[in-house]
């Protein structure tokens, strides 16, 4: 990045104790308007890291669909190659990266499912096809071809046609509750400025900053 860099009213200088709220999620939530505010085009992707019960790591690239004090959803079939490896390891975590900002939030927690109602009034908001989609697709599954594919889409339109989709019981949400959140902001000279939010086993949480 170019040392000078700016984007919109977001001038990046160096971040202090300070500047930071008490809380990992306000201060989440203040970058996540900021990014909103610049105009960032996918700014809810965030990559997803889990291990398989052997130690393998995969990663891949989701949507933050909700965040409060309780922790970060998304939602995804339960049977994909994700959901098989939190239900051996239930610990995973989410990176987001902002290169307009020169800023990353990392999060690191145990992972749980939302409330069935929470994925039910999640999946009745979803677009007709979205819906259809999370029936049809056997997520990381193998796929003969795309046709069929198509196929298993329409015999679920026809299947549900003139009524509501329900959701399929194999998809829905999970949640990282954090117990560890950092906040990166890109400086000069690779002189990062970190900042690394810990809770403690009662609940509290403490903020260090971390060299770069």
């Amino acid at each position: 990045m170019p040392e000078d860099f700016v984007h919109a009213e977001f001038t990046l200088g160096t971040l202090d104790l300070a500047d930071l709220a008490a809380d990992p999620i306000e201060q989440f939530s203040k970058w996540y308007q900021d990014v909103q505010k610049a105009g960032i085009t996918e700014y809810p992707a965030m990559t997803l890291a889990t291990c398989s019960a052997a130690g393998r790591p995969a990663a891949r690239i989701v949507y933050l669909r909700g965040f409060d004090a309780r922790g970060f959803a998304f939602y995804t079939n339960y049977d994909s190659r994700k959901g098989e490896e939190i239900g051996q390891n239930p610990w995973a975590s989410l990176c987001f990266y902002w290169k307009e900002l020169e800023r990353q939030i990392r999060i690191e927690g145990r992972v749980e499912k939302v409330s069935e109602q929470e994925s039910d009034d999640y999946f009745a908001g979803r677009p007709l096809n979205n819906q259809l989609g999370a029936w049809a697709s056997s997520q990381s599954g193998t796929l003969e071809s795309p046709a069929a594919l198509n196929a298993r889409v329409e015999e679920f339109r026809q299947r549900f046609a003139g009524q509501p989709i329900p959701r399929p019981p194999h998809w829905g949400g999970y949640r990282v509750v954090p117990d560890r959140i950092e906040f990166w902001q890109g400086r000069p000279s690779r002189l990062h400025d970190r900042f690394a939010y810990v809770q403690s086993a009662n609940g509290d949480w403490a903020v260090s900053r971390l060299f770069p």
